[in-house]
């Protein structure tokens, strides 16, 4: 379960009043388009009490009674030190994860699931300035370089929040108030934080602290902004993510709700939850000839009650399938044996993108899907030696059941490797950030904590391994390096393609030559990591 806060009071105002006069508590707006109409804070408690039974909403005492509702507790609050105070009251002592979100937010459910499903201990949501500001000519702007520039405290505005944050490619650097000066500001925080379980206690004492600082702080400083400048001035690595193909708005007024739900009529959640299926990280072969039309066998599958363990059960038979045409040692067998792999490798995509979309996760389904890849591969290298022995094409065969003996061997080996490795580097306790005392009036000193720790690590095998990561943006290094590591994909493909065209011996002589690179270039790489 995840422990679901709401905060009833958006921060003062930075920017013009919104569209339609004055702000409206969420609770009095109504969402006119949506089934029933409910008020923006009742959708919101709706889509919370999904993760939390009992959400709490923090609320200042004359709008209190505007947010109860016969589930979930309001707590009562005079100001933004008593947020603060609240929150730390509503976490201390927590085994959950954590969820904070604004009461006036309009978003996707699947927004809410990714953000709460995010591999980050934490994690915010933010918006970054679109584009460099023009001079009167029309120009960019020239900008000093980061290190020569000078901290800040913001006043630019996007949608309705300040531009207070610094923001780097993974996680946030620096965060402001009306107190705190930041260097160089891009972006905004839009209020949705998640975090883990380990990071609530020091949630809970940052907002403490920055309870007895609140003197210092602008009506316009937001209860996330401040937490996450605790946090990210505690060492804690807060990642950050922008909304993408997926709708957020905090709206203030009648006016902007209406104005928000045309909007989100025009995204289709639908889809981006289907898109949020396919892993990110797979290989060349799977990400242009497989999950291009993956996705939809695996919506198709959803929506017609299959689950994810009936997929794997039809991959598995595709590929033994495969291995028994093999095994007939005749060219249309090889053929048939070549395309009835490639469809148990697409099954045995859509197995994980079904979990993935239905939100159908289980043990049992994992280690199926785990083991019974290895099964399928070396089911189908026994099915490439009994139809190379049944041709009579290679002797008696015993040079093929080498070779098939020595590709076995080899891709055991590998795998035994990646998850000893995987298994090992999970114990390995991150490298700890610098930290910043909270009554620090500007980010300077966090700053030169930052580029000295950059600076050390980018020497010796560190710099090796951060060169070859910065290689991986350009897009032909970033495909090459996904190939060389010989993933499940790339291998149902040479098996497919191979023994299709040409014979057993090929295909074996292609996976022990490109597996022993593979096996080279991963234990070159677990070595340096081990040693970095």
């Amino acid at each position: 379960m995840t422990r679901v806060v709401l905060l009833g009071a958006p921060p003062g105002p930075i920017s013009p009043p919104p569209h339609g006069g004055q702000p409206a508590l969420p609770a009095a707006i109504t969402l006119k388009s949506l089934p029933g109409a409910p008020s923006a804070y009742d959708r919101l408690l709706a889509q919370a009490t999904a993760l939390d039974p009992e959400p709490t909403t923090i609320a200042r005492p004359g709008d209190a009674a505007a947010y109860h509702r016969p589930y979930g507790r309001v707590v009562e609050s005079r100001d933004v030190a008593g947020d603060l105070r609240a929150l730390a009251d509503a976490v201390e002592g927590a085994e959950e994860n954590l969820l904070i979100l604004p009461a006036d937010s309009l978003v996707h459910d699947e927004l809410i699931y990714q953000i709460t499903k995010a591999k980050r201990g934490a994690i915010a949501l933010v918006v970054r300035q679109e584009r460099q500001e023009q001079d009167e000519n029309g120009s960019p702007e020239e900008e000093v370089p980061i290190e020569e520039a000078e901290p800040e405290i913001g006043d630019k505005v996007i949608e309705g929040l300040p531009q207070r944050t610094r923001i780097g490619r993974s996680r946030i650097i620096s965060v402001g108030t009306a107190y705190h000066a930041v260097t160089r500001p891009n972006a905004a925080l839009l209020g949705p934080l998640h975090l883990h379980q380990r990071h609530l206690q020091t949630l809970a004492e940052v907002a403490r602290e920055l309870a007895d600082m609140a003197h210092l702080f602008g009506p316009e400083d937001d209860v996330t902004e401040l937490l996450v400048l605790g946090l990210v001035r505690r060492g804690v690595s807060v990642g950050r993510r922008g909304r993408r193909d997926l709708f957020f708005r905090r709206v203030r007024s009648q006016a902007e709700a209406d104005e928000a739900l045309a909007e989100m009529a025009g995204y289709d959640e639908d889809r981006a939850r289907l898109n949020n299926a396919v892993k990110g990280a797979d290989g060349f072969f799977t990400t242009f000839f497989v999950s291009t039309y993956s996705r939809f066998i695996a919506r198709w599958a959803a929506r017609r009650g299959l689950t994810p363990n009936q997929v794997t059960l039809i991959s598995i038979a595709l590929g033994l399938l495969s291995a028994g045409a093999f095994a007939t040692g005749t060219r249309w067998g090889a053929v048939a044996g070549g395309v009835l792999i490639y469809f148990a490798f697409v099954f045995d995509c859509v197995d994980g993108q079904v979990a993935r979309y239905a939100r159908k996760f289980g043990v049992l389904g994992a280690w199926l899907d785990a083991t019974f890849d290895r099964f399928k591969e070396y089911a189908v290298f026994v099915g490439l030696a009994v139809g190379a022995t049944v041709s009579g094409q290679f002797g008696d065969g015993e040079g093929v059941w080498t070779l098939a003996l020595v590709a076995l061997a080899l891709q055991s080996v590998k795998h035994l490797l990646d998850f000893s490795f995987g298994a090992a580097n999970r114990r390995k306790a991150p490298a700890p950030l610098p930290t910043l005392d909270l009554t620090v009036a500007d980010d300077r000193p966090l700053r030169e904590a930052l580029e000295q720790r950059r600076a050390s690590r980018s020497t010796g095998v560190r710099g090796l391994l951060k060169l070859w990561t910065k290689a991986g943006k350009f897009r032909p290094v970033h495909w090459a390096r996904k190939m060389i590591v010989f993933p499940i994909g790339e291998r149902f493909a040479a098996i497919a393609i191979t023994a299709a065209f040409f014979n057993p011996r090929v295909t074996f002589l292609t996976l022990i030559v490109w597996g022993g690179i593979a096996a080279t270039y991963t234990l070159t790489g677990r070595l340096l990591r081990s040693l970095a």
